[in-house]
């Protein structure tokens, strides 16, 4: 006695039998997060990593070019996500990409902060 509805697929990444499938937009809102979450980090450490691996060149050469993408990153991930699920009415995801923006936002407004004011000062002065 063995229904269709309870044979059901449940494979994943497949909507069940009975609900919408997923549109672009979902996969568009699904990429954006999975990025967030591991490539910004990577990114990130890439520099220290090779660093650690005997490759200090890597670290010197393209420091600076790491952590401005993975800056970049941070921050636009989320705001690029929250407008694509503002147009598409997903609030559970735009809430999610704003916990995300915050996120991103304390540590860059924290150096910002902190190392603004010491850029500021001449050489030789004390601030």
């Amino acid at each position: 006695m063995s229904s269709s509805r309870s044979s059901a697929d449940r494979t994943p990444g497949r909507a069940p039998a009975g609900g919408p499938a997923p549109s672009g937009l979902d996969r568009a809102i699904t990429g954006l997060s999975r990025w967030w979450w591991i490539a910004t980090p990577l990114i990130l450490f890439t520099p220290g990593i090779a660093r650690a691996m005997g490759f200090p060149e890597v670290g010197q050469e393209f420091g600076d070019r790491f952590a401005r993408a993975a800056a970049a990153s941070a921050v636009g991930t989320p705001a690029i996500g929250y407008v694509l699920a503002h147009i598409g009415g997903r609030r559970r995801a735009r809430g999610r990409f704003a916990v995300m923006a915050v996120v991103s936002a304390l540590p860059v407004f924290f150096l910002w902060l902190l190392l603004g004011p010491l850029s500021e000062c001449p050489a030789g002065h004390h601030c």
